[in-house]
């Protein structure tokens, strides 16, 4: 096996070209000398359904709780686009490929404790991988992410402090998956059931308490492996559901921060006008607003109506009304220049249904619809189900209004947070709009997730074995730009088999007061970013 540092590990397979948003030279904030104590006041959007982020499936989860854990390895937290160049050690001090990219092997930090004062070790790694492969006694009650796994046929461990992740194929992504915010290591000796209520982790901040639709407390953690980190005393979440609410404390000062990227562009212009020094920053979300369909339940198991519903969307009226124009159309991968991997716009011109005339597109849905027996006097009646948050609601009516055009009437229902995930995962709905948020700009996360026939968060059903063996194909690739290629023809199919159809890709911004420094608004995923450990209040 030939060892190679965390840098020179990825050499050949980082994105080439590309200019990352974090490199650039040091701020003068950077330069500063942190200073330490203070409690970092958040507000949090909604009440998560539980403490374990192995089992949920939105970054209400994980943005208050990535703190409390390390991964094996993470995304270098000041650096805003996250690609395999900017994966540094974590729990693991190194890693090495063998010569065939089929064995990953991790050499682990010494002296790490859990926070009930447990030593970490490699047990602690195969026990969380076991779980997540679903190979374990105590299983996860949900287990959202099963399918990154597919092609680790196992995790051997050598000693207390060595792990090996043997691989089916080569893999080169696997790198970035382990790097998410979704990706933390568990410990073997605690319960998943302890979990969800109670989690123990190794990271630098400790789990206070969880007080459904209240709040979240963590404290730091006094004996945390990385010395001098972190600088913050503790970190709050209190929950407030109403939006104009919540916004109204940032502005008031209640809060040091708002929750991240929660703030649209019509409210963005709000909180400048009323908190002029306030840092703002909109970015991409890595959040595509989508359309779900049933493809088991009737009549939505005909393609044609599929396709019918698809032909109404009019994306530039979506953007335009929700963000003033500054949300991205796209496919199932991010649009560049933040996402690395979208289709560029003269490729996504090619692509059936995105076409520019919605009235020539919807005409053609009419002409579908009426073909099965609907019209003006005969309309088809759905419940359009969404999650009971604004950046749901909003974007949901709006469809619903399209889908009159071609006479669908959608009556709009709302579902709570803590059951929205796993009604779509069981099917239980016909119609809904949804978010998918990429955890990880990388194909190997989006495609196997949530387009994968065996996969929990694939909600449509939509199951192309000859699509998945591309899938495999382009995650051997280790020539990116062949890659991107390979990815661009996989989403354009995607997207006229209408499999999950991408409304739009999200702009939203995360706000802060000035003294608040050290945190840094990730540009291409809002789930990896939430580690706090450099983050520290000028005050």
């Amino acid at each position: 096996m030939h060892i190679q540092s965390q840098r020179s590990a990825l050499a050949g397979l980082a994105l080439a070209g590309l200019a990352a948003a974090g490199a650039l030279a040091p701020t003068a904030a950077a330069a500063e000398e942190p200073k330490r104590g203070g409690v970092l006041k958040f507000y949090h959007r909604d009440s998560p359904a539980s403490a374990s982020i192995h089992e949920e499936s939105t970054y209400s989860t994980n943005a208050p709780f990535m703190a409390i854990f390390n991964n094996l390895v993470m995304y270098k937290q000041d650096e805003p686009q996250n690609t395999l160049d900017s994966i540094v050690p974590d729990l693991a001090t190194n890693w090495a490929w063998s010569d065939d990219k089929t064995r990953l092997t991790f050499k682990l930090r010494e002296g790490v404790k859990w926070h009930d004062g447990k030593p970490f070790t490699a047990k602690d790694v195969k026990c969380t991988w076991d779980m997540l492969q679903g190979k374990a006694k105590d299983s996860f009650r949900k287990n959202p992410r099963e399918a990154w796994y597919g092609n680790v046929k196992e995790v051997a461990v050598k000693g207390d402090f060595e792990v090996a992740f043997q691989l089916s194929r080569p893999q080169p992504a696997l790198l970035a998956l382990l790097a998410s915010g979704y990706t933390p290591v568990y410990p073997c000796h605690v319960s998943t059931r302890d979990m969800r209520v109670k989690p123990v982790g190794t990271g630098p901040f400790k789990f206070v308490e969880f007080k459904a639709n209240e709040s979240i407390k963590l404290v730091r953690n006094p004996d945390y492996w990385k010395k001098g980190r972190p600088y913050l005393d503790g970190v709050e979440f209190t929950i407030i559901p109403n939006r104009s609410t919540r916004v109204l404390g940032f502005i008031a000062g209640r809060f040091d921060i708002t929750f991240p990227i929660d703030i649209t562009v019509p409210v963005l212009k709000d909180v400048q006008a009323q908190v002029p020094n306030a840092i703002c920053k909109l970015v991409p979300m890595n959040v595509s607003t989508n359309l779900i369909v049933n493809r088991e339940v009737a009549p939505f198991d005909n393609a044609d109506i599929r396709r019918a519903m698809a032909l109404a969307i009019d994306r530039k009226a979506f953007v335009d009304i929700l963000s003033e124009g500054k949300n991205d159309v796209g496919g199932a991968m991010l649009p560049p220049p933040e996402g690395v991997w979208g289709m560029p716009p003269e490729y996504l011109r090619t692509v059936a249904g995105y076409s520019p005339d919605v009235g020539k597109s919807r005409a053609e849905a009419r002409a579908i619809m009426e073909k099965l027996g609907y019209g003006p006097d005969k309309r088809l009646k759905v419940k359009v189900s969404t999650r009971n948050i604004d950046i749901y609601r909003d974007p949901a009516v709006i469809l619903i209004d399209q889908l009159k055009t071609i006479y669908i009437d959608g009556e709009l229902e709302v579902i709570e947070t803590s059951n929205w995930h796993a009604k779509v995962s069981r099917k239980d709905y016909s119609v809904g709009l949804n978010l998918t948020g990429s955890a990880v700009d990388d194909p190997d996360q989006n495609f196997y997730e949530n387009y994968a026939c065996s996969s929990e968060r694939n909600f449509t059903q939509y199951c192309n074995k000859e699509l998945e063996t591309l899938f495999d194909k382009q995650s051997m690739e280790t020539d990116q730009k062949k890659r991107k290629e390979m990815v661009w023809e996989i989403d354009k199919k995607l997207q006229e088999d209408v499999a999950r159809p991408i409304i739009f890709h999200g702009r939203q911004a995360t706000c802060w007061h000035p003294y608040v420094k050290g945190y840094t608004a990730m540009v291409n995923s809002s789930y990896n970013g939430y580690r706090f450990e450099d983050v520290w209040l000028d005050k």
